[in-house]
């Protein structure tokens, strides 16, 4: 890359987190945005950085033992391939194509030909249902589609006129991605440069706030809102999740998490290849712990990120079966209880590092590498974020209220922040209002500008006017070893308004029953003071969104009902 390329700011940029990755005052104090008018990361970043490198970029063991393992320079040429046969199929730039693949390497292939088409990916989780399907055809203005085999048959319910892609074989009415020959691209070629009829011609250039991805988010309270990003927010924003991860070139990254959520490309796309990393992918059917850690061995991976569901699952195995920890473990989609870090700092002398983000954004408050951390803190600001906690009544800054991001601070609006919510411009005025993004999410931040998530803005509720976090609560409940998964709602009360009441998953060997329900009560009233114990309690799963979020909505609709076995303290 010549130092008047494209992304010529964007690897300064780079290099400057990678040189202070330990140092956090000096990387958020020098740290600042590029911010290029144009800019293609998989035309501008990607491909420079593959040709002719043949080191690995994508790895993928399947649990029967097969391995997919592509070099650099593989995708690039494979992505030219997959870029030129999709345009071929009238995918045109502003085109908007749901893809809904599992961890395969055509996932990775049509994610970079996309960018260079400069179409719009809406990606789509493989667990979603036609229902699903129609309203992200619809809203989405999808023109395309690519999916698995195995799911065109959600499609039959699903109208309109959309080009049908399948991969895996094609059924009548669908083309065949096979059809486009990426299989044909040799792993090497005796130059290193793919033939030049292989070889993808932009048809014109990539203006920054060009559209590049449209996220259906999980919906946790309401319909999924549809974020819009740019070739800019996800590509160059995740310069802070490659930071807060502590990547550097050369690492092996296995990031859990499914595709079509916000996280995968997160971690399974912008910040490892930001840093010239390998994605790693271990696909399963049910997950086995000691199978994971056998391969991570085996494949010899140094950073690790997985969401809490997995973490809590992790220590219920025999953790020092891995020998060789990684060097860098972080956690994200929802805070990562305290006592789960210490269960793995134990066994591997590795701390992990939570991080707080969102769909809308890149990291924005994370535990960096080589920081001193605090039990319970998700740590400071990432560099380039200005954040501030307003009052959610007054509005006013101060030490504990909304998280929010400062539009007009030092730092701007970062560059890892959406663009907006796609055709509704009144939520988009609303969540900006005032010169700040407004995330949804309650912290408090210390004396040492730590920030301690208390919880969503509409799960945080007053029991006899004190102010409950469900999350603090839930993290209680967990150190029990009965519980294997807490969520806690406010439960009607005539006297105190509303009482704290937990939904409990047990741990193999414990029933449900009066008897658990007392060993729990006193637990709570152990480690909790009086105005925050659990006052009832259901045994009973948790409704969750197909990316693993626990629905609040439906409990508390639950609870409001109350049909369930419900056991009261004092009376169980």
């Amino acid at each position: 890359m010549t130092a008047m390329s494209p992304s010529h700011d964007f690897r300064v940029a780079r290099d400057f987190l990678l040189d202070r990755r330990e140092d956090y005052a000096a990387a958020y104090e020098g740290f600042s945005w590029p911010r290029p008018d144009r800019f293609n990361w998989a035309l501008d970043w990607f491909d420079q950085i593959a040709e002719g490198n043949g080191r690995t970029a994508l790895r993928i063991v399947e649990e029967d033992g097969r391995e997919t393992r592509l070099s650099f320079d593989a995708m690039r040429r494979r992505s030219d391939r997959a870029a030129n046969w999709l345009r071929a199929r009238g995918v045109r730039p502003g085109d908007r194509i749901v893809v809904m693949l599992g961890n395969q390497r055509e996932l990775w292939e049509t994610a970079l030909a996309a960018m260079k088409l400069r179409a719009v990916v809406i990606p789509a989780t493989p667990l979603l249902g036609p229902l699903d399907l129609a309203d992200r055809i619809v809203r989405g203005r999808a023109r395309h589609v690519i999916v698995r085999t195995a799911d065109t048959g959600k499609f039959t319910q699903v109208a309109g006129d959309y080009t049908r892609i399948a991969v895996g074989g094609a059924p009548d009415g669908w083309l065949a991605y096979e059809d486009a020959g990426t299989d044909a691209v040799p792993e090497e070629t005796p130059d290193g440069v793919a033939a030049l009829a292989d070889r993808f011609v932009p048809d014109g250039p990539t203006r920054a706030d060009d559209p590049l991805m449209l996220y259906f988010t999980s919906g946790t309270t309401a319909r999924p809102k549809l974020v819009e990003h740019t070739h800019i927010s996800y590509p160059i924003g995740h310069l802070s999740t490659m930071y807060w991860i502590g990547l550097r070139p050369g690492d092996v990254h296995l990031n859990i998490s499914s595709p079509g959520w916000a996280k995968h490309a997160w971690s399974n796309l912008f910040a490892p290849w930001n840093a010239e990393a390998t994605v790693f992918i271990h696909n399963y059917a049910r997950f086995d712990a000691t199978r994971l850690m056998a391969e991570m061995d085996r494949c010899g991976v140094t950073t690790f990120c997985a969401p809490p569901t997995v973490w809590r699952m992790l220590i219920q195995a025999d953790l020092t079966q891995l020998r060789r920890p990684p060097r860098e473990a972080v956690a994200a989609g929802e805070p990562l209880n305290p006592e789960v870090i210490e269960h793995v700092r134990r066994a591997w002398g590795v701390t992990i590092r939570d991080g707080f983000g969102q769909t809308e954004t890149a990291v924005q408050v994370a535990n960096t590498p080589g920081q001193p951390l605090k039990t319970g803190s998700m740590g400071r600001p990432t560099p380039g974020f200005s954040v501030v906690l307003l009052d959610p009544v007054t509005g006013e800054p101060g030490d504990e209220g909304e998280i929010c991001l400062d539009l007009t601070g030092r730092h701007g609006r970062p560059v890892g922040l959406m663009t907006g919510y796609e055709g509704d411009e009144e939520r988009t005025a609303e969540a900006t209002a005032g010169g700040y993004y407004r995330t949804g999410d309650i912290g408090s931040r210390d004396a040492d500008g730590y920030v301690t998530y208390v919880g969503r803005a509409d799960d945080v509720f007053k029991s006899s006017d004190y102010k409950i976090s469900p999350f603090e609560l839930e993290s209680a409940l967990l150190e029990h070893e009965a519980v294997a998964e807490a969520a806690v709602v406010p439960a009607p009360d005539p006297v105190r308004l509303s009482v704290p009441k937990a939904y409990i998953v047990l741990a193999e060997g414990w029933e449900p029953g009066p008897e658990t329900a007392k060993v729990l009560f006193a637990h709570s009233r152990a480690v909790l003071a009086p105005y925050k114990r659990v006052r009832r309690l259901e045994f009973a799963e948790l409704p969750k969104t197909v990316s693993g979020k626990i629905r609040r909505i439906e409990l508390r609709e639950r609870t409001a009902i109350g049909d369930g076995v419900e056991f009261h303290e004092g009376t169980s």
